[in-house]
């Protein structure tokens, strides 16, 4: 069986909108695109580095638009994009579509059962990035195996978010963690069983 990483940008409210530029994901009037540009340095450039290593990719049909028009002409950026297999899971676009077809070994999901068969199946890790509506799809059905999250001390308010009532209750273990000199915590964590109660100071 096959691990879903989910990796994401986000801030401390919990927004995952538009990290990389202004014009990124104009959707809901969203103001903040390119929120996470101001805090890079050499310790994030070398955990990103570590976090693009090749691995399938799937998407949500918003971030798979996205990527596919970018990456296909900034190969030098991320080394390897090209030749992974993307999926995306989407119920619009076809595998017809020029999109799909101008980004190499890219696929078509259109259900959850789609997404178990590519968990069950052989093959690398498969990384999401970006694509909240499925990152919350994966959270709400048990898929995610590891979240992978680059928090950014800053406070949006409105936007697209990773977390919402609909992920069902998980333990997960934080396996590394780092902070880079801008106050940016790469923080890794694996799933880990059910949720544990108790009474404090008990």
């Amino acid at each position: 069986m096959r691990k879903i990483i989910v990796l994401e940008f986000i801030t401390l409210d919990g927004v995952m909108q538009a990290p990389g530029g202004p014009k990124e994901d104009l959707s809901g009037g969203f103001e903040f695109g390119g929120w996470s540009a101001p805090y890079p340095d050499e310790v994030s450039g070398k955990l990103m580095k570590k976090q693009m290593e090749p691995a399938d990719l799937l998407l949500g049909r918003k971030t798979f638009e996205i990527f596919a028009n970018f990456w296909p002409e900034h190969e030098e950026i991320w080394p390897g994009i090209i030749d992974v297999k993307k999926y995306v899971l989407s119920n619009t676009i076809k595998e017809s579509d020029p999109v799909v077809k101008r980004w190499k070994n890219s696929n078509v999901l259109t259900s959850l059962a789609d997404i178990h068969k590519l968990k069950n199946s052989k093959g690398s890790d498969i990384k999401v990035w970006g694509s909240s509506k499925l990152a919350q799809l994966l959270l709400a059905n048990d898929l995610v195996d590891e979240l992978l999250l680059k928090i950014y001390p800053v406070i949006l308010g409105k936007g697209k978010k990773l977390f919402d009532d609909s992920a069902i209750p998980a333990a997960f273990t934080l396996t590394e963690s780092v902070v880079t000199s801008t106050g940016v915590i790469f923080a890794n964590y694996k799933r880990a069983g059910e949720v544990k109660t108790g009474t404090m100071g008990s």
